[in-house]
């Protein structure tokens, strides 16, 4: 999809991009197929799209696999959708309070900065068997994604991000390949799934957001809802964590480790 065919579209369909879903239509095509190279959908693939808007990535996915669903959270985008793509399930709905969507080998998404953190959760909580997640974020986000121990931005995202696989980013993409043009640059990253993945689930994406709920106390005191004191220190021991550690100062894999020693 080019320029013109996105304002054609919103033309003739009376689309106009919604503030509060953090619109932006990609209309840049050598972006596009850059993205969609990125993915490497085989025919057999079931790929999950969150948030396809007009079906710029939606359209050349969906001609490499008669296995695609798309969850738009924009019922106006959705009825679009349905109507004009024959080879890919559109689901009306907010993904971030959608379940039991089936299992998926690739995963692509156009994140609007506002709700990242929760997609970004929600598909290391239960899609985390994808083999590939291809990412448009905004570039100051990546900073809450790619950083370690003992920094500001470190926190249960940043972990999961790092669990789930190898994290590579990609290249940027300017504002002017979207329309509406953002004020903000994005940026394109992807995860390639590795075995540490496989610890991932919705139980420990709660037990990371309850090591991380209050920063500035000590990792035992957050951990006390859900572990006897016993349970904690004789784990804290097994690992090797110090008394006094705040979450912010323990690995990724040492987050893997303290989860499975005390549950």
């Amino acid at each position: 999809m080019n320029r013109e065919t996105i304002k054609d579209i919103m033309q003739s369909q009376g689309i106009l991009p919604q503030v509060k879903f953090g619109q932006n239509f990609l209309c840049d095509e050598d972006i596009i197929q850059s993205i969609v190279d990125l993915c490497e959908v085989s025919s057999v693939d079931h790929v999950l799209e969150i948030g396809p808007g007009l079906g710029s990535l939606t359209y050349p996915l969906s001609e490499l696999t008669d296995n695609m669903t798309c969850v738009e959270i924009d019922h106006g985008l959705a009825d679009y959708l349905s109507s004009n793509i024959r080879n890919a399930k559109i689901i009306d709905s907010d993904f971030t309070k959608t379940d039991n969507l089936g299992d998926f080998e690739v995963v692509v998404s156009n994140i609007p900065y506002y709700v990242m953190t929760d997609i970004m959760k929600k598909l290391f909580a239960d899609y985390s068997d994808a083999r590939k997640i291809v990412f448009m974020v905004e570039d100051e986000a990546i900073a809450r994604i790619d950083c370690g121990p003992d920094t500001k931005q470190y926190g249960p995202l940043a972990i999961l991000c790092s669990l789930y696989g190898t994290y590579k980013y990609e290249f940027k993409v300017p504002h002017t390949a979207f329309i509406p043009q953002p004020r903000t640059t994005s940026a394109v990253i992807s995860f390639s799934r590795e075995e540490t993945a496989d610890i991932l689930c919705p139980e420990f994406v709660k037990f990371l957001n309850t090591c991380f709920s209050m920063r500035r106390k000590m990792l035992k005191k957050n951990l006390t809802p859900i572990a006897s004191p016993d349970v904690i220190d004789e784990a804290f021991r097994s690992i090797g964590i110090k008394e006094t550690a705040r979450a912010e100062e323990l690995t990724p894999e040492e987050f893997s480790r303290l989860y499975k020693a005390i549950n």
